[in-house]
């Protein structure tokens, strides 16, 4: 009895989905296409394995982010609902059909993402290498963006994505400092700033993100656009974090999209050159325009004007 309460109890604090993250359902002849392609070429999606809420509009237009190396992760974070446990082996043919699919699906922007495979001393850094250059083989048109895993730090494996040299590299935060051995329970905050440094100096266009509603302050979020952009992040975005099991972290509260737009103000204030944000926003949403340098901080200079006029 005494337990049944303090269920109840806990239902009741359990913040209530506003209706600013409603989402269309998937539909149209565009995102058939892309299904059928995905499914025909056994490629795996972090749209799908992430339970992205803009998997419709995304795959609508006919883009997509597709997951390399497979689609079982070494690391078990608090927030993702990509599979945790022993990968299969590497897949050597993997980015050939990875090309093809982009190839077949004519998209003039490519998203490639991957699990962590910290069982391979390479972390997986040469199937990286070998897809970004089999993409461009095949797609010579097509910009790339590449949101990879931390590599635990080797350089030496980060230098292989800086040596295929993708049109933006990105590697998310995640979270704030404080939370991060929460979230991410095998990262560090610093380790990462650390990547994304080394890409930096070494000449990529460099992106990052991050996910409220997990428990972090304003002051921290602020604290950690500063330090995205002390380590030369270009671009960063913002969006709010959605549960994706019971088993996963609980939402400590839904963001304002008022806030996100106080945080877009802040980013692009401070320096960052593109600051995408608001509460469905993911790191591959509008993408393709995060390629352009100066394109979001033009677009923010313009509707400061015209707002002032």
């Amino acid at each position: 009895m005494q337990e049944s309460i303090v269920n109840d109890a806990a239902a009741e604090q359990k913040p209530k989905k506003p209706d600013w993250l409603r989402v269309r359902l998937p539909i149209g002849e565009s995102y058939r296409h892309v299904r059928n392609l995905v499914d025909k070429n056994k490629l795996h999606t972090i749209c799908e394995s992430g339970n992205c809420p803009n998997m419709g509009e995304c795959w609508g237009e006919g883009t997509a982010t597709f997951m390399i190396l497979g689609n079982t992760c070494t690391r078990s974070c608090g927030f993702c609902a990509v599979a945790t446990g022993r990968p299969d082996p590497i897949d050597w043919d993997e980015p050939q059909r990875v090309a093809e699919a982009i190839h077949l699906m004519k998209v003039k922007h490519a998203v490639l993402t991957s699990v962590d495979r910290d069982e391979i001393k390479d972390g997986g850094s040469i199937i990286w290498y070998n897809t970004i250059r089999a993409v461009k083989a095949l797609n010579p048109d097509t910009t790339l963006e590449t949101l990879i895993p931390d590599f635990k730090g080797q350089m030496e494996n980060v230098q292989r994505i800086v040596e295929a040299h993708p049109e933006v590299v990105s590697h998310n935060i995640e979270t704030v400092e404080r939370l991060t051995r929460q979230v991410r329970i095998q990262a560090k905050y610093w380790r990462s700033m650390d990547v994304l440094r080394y890409l930096k100096e070494n000449g990529m266009r460099v992106k990052s993100g991050i996910m409220l509603g997990l428990g972090e302050t304003k002051e921290e979020v602020v604290q950690t656009l500063h330090d995205l952009k002390n380590n030369g992040v270009d671009v960063v975005t913002i969006g709010q974090y959605l549960q994706p099991t019971k088993k996963h972290l609980a939402v400590q509260r839904f963001v304002h999209p008022d806030e996100f737009a106080e945080y877009r103000e802040i980013g692009y204030t401070i320096g960052l050159d593109y600051v995408e944000s608001g509460p469905l926003v993911r790191s591959s949403y509008h993408s393709e325009k995060h390629v352009i340098p100066g394109f979001g901080k033009a677009k923010w200079e313009e509707e400061k004007a015209n707002f002032i006029a």
